[in-house]
């Protein structure tokens, strides 16, 4: 046993502080120097992160506390991200569980309990921004252990410690008001509650690889946790492949973390977080053992994905103008390349060579995928989300959420009426007196796809919206699809503003003047159920007659800006979504509008299909 280490985890719900409190941590540990910019949330690396404000890459880093190495990962919040949670908490022995001191344990505090427990990981309970005006430590602390009840916590699970922080100011109270003004309590109490890691350093080497990262100069790096022995340098050693195979390899280089640096080291012992360079094709979840006597451990298990969407190349006219790749070769190596680092995600072939299924835990997972795909400078279409359904004994079964819904007491009516047409049951709701209520509903996952912009609209963006897969349920029909139809282009061309004058009145528009389209391309949304055709290019004609409506005066209401999240909840099953670096457009799949099915021609045809199977 390695006594003066200590892994743990950071696990919680969206925004309630995570890396903020690493932070915090980070800078009252000694490892920035006194003069060292550093920026806010340094923990969060990727340029997507910064800007949306959550973790969606699980990250590790070490400090140290009065001669104790701690390891911490910092975890995403964010139920589409789970797979990174679950592989985070194998490479530690014990979790902060961060709840925020007003609004209490929300879907993903119970997802990530719930693993952290039935990994048998003693929990130190976070209670953070304290300092909020509507903060309830006492009623949230109640509401925490009723959550542990329902999850069947043991009795040792159930007594653990409470530590209240302000992690923006880095602040961390044993008890509430006790006068410190440091994170010294929460150091404490992390060195006497984690138990060192269990394992011998002079026993079989077993080493679990969790995470991949690159480097331009050394290659694939494993970032792995020492569960047993000790690695060295220029070992031989042997990677036990998922299919059972022993595969042996040289160890080049091993770095040990510091702050967030890494630093080369000649041996790691057991207990210790390591990242290992000249491990060739190794994958997530392979593991590192002794080549004479291997003892491989078990492999990770991730829960499966809930939803599949269509990923394919750019058709359309604008095809090739602003992508460097845009071949089905440069999708496929993308993808395969995605699949290495991201063990939640699954890629099928389809009946074609240019298009591929991609398989998630939500829509913001893929959502997040695509975005990064245009940013490195892919074109590609993606097309309507779908549920996975499995097939057993016979029995249809698609997957149920968990929803969970905040908002203000004068939209209750609405928000449920919304819910009802999508299948939604109502579990709970709470009044804290505030002003607001939480609502939990079960509904099938079905029923979200397109929810969370309605629900925003419907509430004047007031709604906090979290869900959580809950389990399998019997498949639940037919779901009420988009009611409003598209305005479609007739023509290529560039939309001019006399024609958008007079094309608003029939729906909202999501294109301004002088962009370009194309046939077929969405411009708009109807007020109607059916699609229009419309010439958006269309001038005014000139004329040497007088008139008294000449020189009326052109308004036009602003274009709704579809961002990547609402085009794909917007789309139907006719239409697809052309991502390319500059740009986001919506398009039917049959641009020539004579060979276009009508819509209440796909509405039946979607309907008799479901009824087949």
């Amino acid at each position: 046993m390695t006594t003066n280490i200590r892994n743990i985890a950071i696990i919680a719900h969206v925004d309630h502080g995570k890396t903020t409190l690493v932070d915090a941590m980070l800078r009252q540990s000694g490892i920035f120097r006194e003069n060292q910019e550093v920026v806010d949330r340094v923990m969060d690396s990727n340029d997507l992160e910064r800007e949306r404000g959550i973790t969606i890459l699980a990250k590790n880093t070490a400090l140290s506390y009065r001669g104790t190495k701690i390891n911490i990962v910092d975890t995403p919040g964010h139920s589409d991200f789970g797979g990174e949670v679950e592989r985070a908490l194998r490479m530690v022995d014990g979790v902060l569980v961060l709840v925020d001191a007003s609004e209490g344990p929300l879907p993903q505090t119970r997802y990530v309990l719930q693993k952290a427990l039935a990994a048998k990981l003693p929990p130190i309970m976070v209670l953070n921004k304290i300092d909020r005006p509507d903060a309830r430590p006492a009623e949230v602390l109640d509401e925490i252990y009723d959550l542990f009840i329902d999850l069947d916590a043991t009795e040792d699970q159930l007594d653990f410690p409470v530590i209240y922080t302000n992690a923006k100011l880095g602040v961390a109270h044993a008890k509430l008001d006790d006068g410190s003004t440091t994170l010294q309590p929460l150091f404490e109490q992390i060195v006497a509650s984690i138990p060192p890691p269990a394992g011998d350093p002079e026993g079989v080497l077993q080493i679990q690889v969790t995470n991949l990262d690159y480097s331009d100069f050394l290659g694939r790096l494993a970032i792995a946790r020492v569960f047993q022995g000790t690695l060295k340098r220029g070992t031989e050693v042997g990677i036990a492949k998922l299919d059972g195979k022993i595969q042996p390899t040289k160890i080049t280089k091993l770095f040990t973390f510091r702050g967030l640096e890494r630093d080369e080291a000649e041996e790691v012992s057991a207990g210790d977080i390591v990242a290992i360079a000249g491990v060739e094709g190794i994958q997530i979840g392979e593991s590192i053992t002794d080549l004479a006597n291997p003892a491989p451990l078990e492999p990770l298990l991730i829960d499966e994905p809930t939803l599949t969407m269509v990923f394919t190349i750019n058709t359309s006219p604008f095809a090739g103008r602003e992508g460097q790749f845009v071949t089905s070769r440069d999708l496929r190596a993308r993808l395969e390349r995605e699949l290495l680092t991201n063990v939640s995600l699954r890629v099928e072939d389809t009946g074609t060579t240019d298009a591929f299924r991609v398989l998630g835990r939500g829509e913001l997972q893929l959502a997040i995928l695509i975005e990064t795909m245009r940013r490195e400078g892919y074109e590609l279409m993606v097309g309507k989300p779908e549920i996975v359904v499995r097939n057993e004994n016979g029995r249809k079964l698609e997957p149920l959420e968990l929803l969970v819904i905040d908002c203000p007491e004068s939209f209750i009516g609405i928000v449920m009426e919304s819910l009802g047409s999508r299948r939604g049951e109502m579990k709970k709701m709470v009044n804290h007196h505030s002003g607001r209520v939480r609502m939990e509903f079960s509904i099938p996952s079905r029923g979200l796809i397109g929810l969370r912009s309605q629900l925003l609209t419907d509430t004047r963006g007031t709604a906090l919206i979290h869900s959580l897969l809950e389990g399998w349920t019997e498949y639940a029909g037919d779901m009420a699809m988009r009611l409003t139809g598209a305005l479609v282009a007739d023509r290529a061309g560039v939309s001019v503003a006399y024609a958008i004058w007079g094309i608003q009145e029939r729906g909202e528009m999501f294109v301004g003047p002088s962009v370009e389209v194309y046939e077929g391309m969405i411009v708009g949304e109807n007020a109607r159920e059916d699609d229009m055709n419309v010439n958006i290019t269309k001038e005014k004609k000139q004329t040497n007659m007088r008139s008294s409506s000449a020189d009326e005066a052109i308004r036009l209401i602003p274009p709704r800006d579809m961002t990547l999240e609402k085009a794909i909840e917007f789309i139907a099953d006719d239409e697809y979504v052309e991502v390319t670096p500059k740009s986001i457009r919506l398009r039917k799949k049959v641009l020539d509008a004579k060979r276009r099915p009508k819509r209440w021609q796909e509405i039946r045809a979607s309907a008799e299909a479901s009824k087949t199977s």
